[in-house]
């Protein structure tokens, strides 16, 4: 019974944002229940992602796949924690009423969009890194999968900015473009946080490390790993 209730408690709400998403946004804007909303979707996100994290850090050793369990949601959470409050005070600058509970709440259910996605790969991530051995392979197929996740969470995160944000007043259309320009800043923040929180698989040759030194960046990483699979050295 108590399982039950922790189900109905937490995933209800989760599954009240797949399901039923402009009422859910209209009772962020309303304030309703916002903070049974922020704690149940954090809850949610954070044990798909972990369940992610730790299919993928399998790969190397379970010392790594305890490690990326606990890495990747924080990644999402600390990208979440960093970019937040830009996106809170330039709203509130351009005449935004919102608290910074619903700013919060808003991005939560992006996130939550994004870790619904990532468990939905989670078995087909698990195929592929089951039958095959080629490291690079597996690290652009994840790349590709966390950056179509994460897409589809920020034009969810987007879509949901104009019913929680925006009101009928002369600085509607300028919050609008600092949501977008904040978009672009939450995906840099992001892909950055996670090269600097890495490895969260490990290549199957090396020994287990929780951090790796700090050096290049994310994107010229991908670039390497594809000129490896192409043959172009």
């Amino acid at each position: 019974m108590e399982q039950e209730s922790i189900r109905v408690k937490y995933f209800g709400v989760l599954i009240s944002l797949l399901q039923e998403r402009q009422a859910f946004l209209e009772e962020i804007r309303q304030g309703v229940r916002l903070t049974h909303k922020i704690i149940s979707l954090l809850v949610c996100s954070s044990l798909f992602i972990a369940i992610y994290g730790g299919i993928i850090g399998a790969y190397h050793s379970w010392m790594q796949a305890l490690s990326s369990a606990v890495k990747l949601p924080a990644l999402y959470l600390i990208t979440l924690l960093i970019c937040l409050p830009t996106l809170y005070f330039s709203n509130i600058i351009f005449g935004s009423k919102r608290t910074f509970g619903q700013h919060f709440a808003l991005v939560l259910t992006a996130v939550s969009v994004t870790s619904v996605l990532l468990f939905s790969f989670a078995p087909i991530t698990l195929f592929f890194l089951i039958t095959t051995n080629n490291y690079q392979f597996v690290i652009l197929l994840n790349v590709i999968i966390f950056a179509l996740t994460g897409l589809i969470g920020i034009y969810s995160l987007y879509n949901a900015s104009s019913v929680i944000l925006e009101q009928d007043n002369q600085g509607s259309q300028t919050r609008k473009k600092v949501i977008q320009g904040w978009l672009f800043l939450y995906a840099f923040v992001g892909s950055q946080l996670g090269w600097t929180l890495r490895p969260f698989f490990g290549a199957p040759d090396s020994v287990f490390q929780l951090f790796r030194e700090r050096e290049g960046n994310f994107y010229l990483s991908v670039l390497q790993s594809l000129g490896y699979i192409l043959g172009i050295r």
